[in-house]
């Protein structure tokens, strides 16, 4: 069976996934590594934080935006020349990122960056998945998602302490700099493989897809967790720093509680939606909403530590059961479930950047996370009714199958 060449030759094959895992780290450590480091552009660029925020607004609408096309790109011009593309272009526009002067192209080279940033994940997820048996299909992906939540679990530490030692401008060089390096060994590394499509027709499989009204509620509601978590994460590191007068690199190290609730929830995701069933996202969105209050009046670093914690617990719970039920609502197409699942996320992401810039100059940075624990009991009642109509059409195995996508 070609899907499962590359993996007989068991050598090359974990030759690729360690590549692959690292790039992952990186490129998603490039993404979370901005919440520390907003205090310090804004100061060194003259520019208010909230504007400063425009540049993850641009990030992640790009990252969401571009995902739509990379997904079918890989498999109608060959999924290793994408992510070498796309593993170059993110790695030469974080470097830039570095040397940028004003706010203007501050936000031109991160949305460059977000832009060939979606190219890695969802190209990489379907490269892996295609070049693996099916017997051990979920536990190659794992081990690339572990790493991937390794690297944004790791990122605000080390994007603090960077900032601290150096400058904010050095986090992005020396990301962009191991994502250069990475990039030429992928060259030497995947395995070669051409496109799989004769013809590249977007408009046929989004037709399909757009058609399947559970899976639209289903990547609807991921919008608002989106909007809700990476809107809010954005500003956290503002926000530890006022209430706690914490240098930067302290402040790093607090917000990596968030990134380590990921990394934990996300393996223990599917052991616990067997035990709760239904009540499984319920309970995770009552975590999400209780933990966001706790941070809004928090001054204490362990009460923040511990509220960072359960926000992050709570966001990979409730997005790897949506991840999971959409994925078993198309399983035939799931490159573009996986398209139309980032384009949600990170969209939804940017515009609650946006909109909570808007909330920090008008009413306070603390009322960010109210708002957003509000949005969490929303997502409560929706997700809940998305998941309970989905069991509907997947049997109890598909549902418990562990979180396969970001």
């Amino acid at each position: 069976m070609e899907a499962s060449i590359l993996e007989n030759d068991s050598k090359k094959f974990a030759q690729m996934l360690i590549v692959l895992g690292i790039m992952g780290f990186l490129a998603n450590g490039d993404n979370y590594a901005v919440a520390p480091l907003l205090i310090n552009i804004s100061s060194d660029l003259g520019i208010p934080i909230a504007k400063t925020a425009l540049s993850v607004t641009s990030y992640m609408l790009c990252f969401g935006f571009f995902t739509i096309f990379f997904g079918p790109l890989g498999d109608r011009y060959g999924k290793t020349r994408v992510i070498n593309i796309a593993a170059f272009g993110t790695a030469i526009f974080s470097i830039l990122g570095a040397f940028s002067f004003n706010l203007t192209s501050l936000i031109i080279f991160r949305a460059c960056n977000g832009a060939f940033g979606a190219g890695i994940f969802p190209v990489s997820i379907a490269f892996i998945g295609e070049s693996s048996q099916d017997a051990n299909r979920q536990k190659m992906l794992g081990k690339f998602f572990g790493m991937m939540f390794l690297g944004s679990a790791s990122a605000t530490a080390i994007g603090g302490a960077i900032a601290y030692f150096a400058s904010w401008r050095a986090v992005y060089f020396i990301y962009g700099v191991l994502e250069l390096v990475m990039a030429f060994i992928m060259l030497k590394t995947l395995e070669k493989k051409p496109g799989v499509l004769q013809q590249l027709d977007l408009r046929k499989v989004y037709q399909e897809a757009f058609s399947n009204r559970e899976l639209i509620q289903v990547v609807g509601t991921i919008f608002l967790i989106g909007f809700s978590i990476f809107g809010t994460f954005t500003y956290s590191g503002r926000f530890i720093q006022n209430n706690t007068g914490y240098n930067i690199l302290k402040v790093g190290l607090i917000l990596t509680f968030f990134g380590a609730a990921t990394v934990l929830g996300g393996r223990k995701a599917s052991t616990l939606r067997e035990i709760l069933d239904t009540k499984f996202v319920p309970y995770a969105a009552i975590l999400g909403a209780i933990s966001l209050v706790s941070l809004s009046f928090s001054h204490s670093p362990i009460l923040l530590s511990i509220s960072l914690f359960g926000f992050g617990y709570a966001f990979v719970s409730i997005h790897s059961t949506l991840v999971t039920t959409a994925q078993g609502l198309m399983p035939k197409l799931r490159g573009t479930v996986m398209s139309l699942v980032s384009f949600n996320l990170f969209v939804g992401g940017a515009v609650g950047t946006y909109v909570n810039g808007i909330v920090l100059e008008k009413v306070g940075i603390e009322w960010i996370f109210v708002l957003s624990a509000v949005f969490m009991l929303i997502i409560l009642f929706i997700s809940t009714r998305v998941v309970d109509l989905s069991l509907n059409r997947l049997n109890k195995k598909s549902i418990k199958t562990p979180f396969t996508g970001i």
